[in-house]
């Protein structure tokens, strides 16, 4: 699954509008330096989404690599076995902590990655470039074996592949580059440890990213939408649809609810095997 590349576009659906919109280089997006960034996450449709589209031509710049305006991403998110990193974030604590590798398929980069949530709100993310044989291994080489000794605080039990995503994303700048707006859509997971698969393709999941208290063009969209702020961790999705072994109440009404957007019942893993 994590090298399979869909050629059905996951944003055909809005190809015009992104075909017509002025291109930001990767480089000119590594200088739009955020520094005082806040961090808000909504969860909407791919309906939606083409309403809301027609408006941003005239104020965003989209994200253009080698001629390509949505990226194509898999994330491999490595847990304990009895599941710490995810049980951590589904009991609420503000001190949490995620260890994932990323491949970048329309480059071929990949990426060790530990993310901290920090008790403030913020999240911040540490990474290291790595070589293709050490996908699925974080212990393959010296360099990745180090990094971990001095980055992962969450545990010292051994970390193992435990969930592979699979999404494409459209990346966004205001033309006042004061913000910086992600959206994934064509979501898809195989989970490595139960061997279940999950799609959830047609939900979009848009984070803003905004220096301090610049005021939001992405937001008044959101806002005129109606599309309130609310998020949710593709890992943990992910987990609830694949995975039988772990707790779940805190999540059942955000599943409830990223069924109804989709249009689309979805139903908790170990909920599911709990009625057979």
């Amino acid at each position: 699954m994590g090298e399979h590349k869909d050629h059905n576009g996951s944003f055909d659906f809005i190809r015009d509008v992104l075909s017509q919109m002025q291109p930001i280089s990767l480089e000119e997006m590594n200088a739009v330096k955020l520094m005082n960034r806040t961090d808000t996450k909504y969860l909407t449709n791919r309906q939606t989404l083409q309403e809301m589209a027609r408006h941003w031509e005239p104020l965003f710049y989209v994200q253009d690599i080698n001629g390509l305006r949505q990226a194509h991403y898999t994330t491999l998110y490595f847990d304990t076995p009895d599941a710490l990193t995810y049980t951590i974030h589904h009991n609420q604590r503000l001190h949490r902590q995620k260890i994932r590798q990323r491949h970048y398929l329309d480059t071929g980069t990949r990426f060790l990655e530990v993310k901290n949530k920090i008790n403030t709100g913020r999240t911040k993310k540490k990474r290291i470039e790595i070589p293709e044989s050490a996908w699925g291994d974080l212990y393959r080489t010296p360099e990745t074996t180090e990094f971990l000794r001095q980055k992962v605080w969450i545990t010292e039990q051994p970390l193992a592949p435990r969930l592979q995503n699979y999404f494409q994303r459209v990346t966004l700048v205001n033309k006042n580059r004061t913000e910086r707006i992600t959206i994934d859509s064509g979501i898809r997971f195989h989970n490595h440890l139960s061997q279940q698969d999950a799609d959830v393709s047609d939900l979009v999941i848009v984070e803003v990213k905004q220096d301090g208290n610049q005021r939001s063009d992405f937001k008044d969209l959101l806002l005129n939408a109606r599309v309130p702020q609310r998020g949710l961790s593709k890992y943990c999705l992910g987990m609830l649809l694949t995975d039988e072994q772990i707790k779940y109440n805190r999540f059942k009404d955000k599943i409830r609810y990223v069924g109804k957007l989709i249009g689309q019942p979805l139903q908790i893993c170990s909920e599911k095997n709990n009625h057979q």
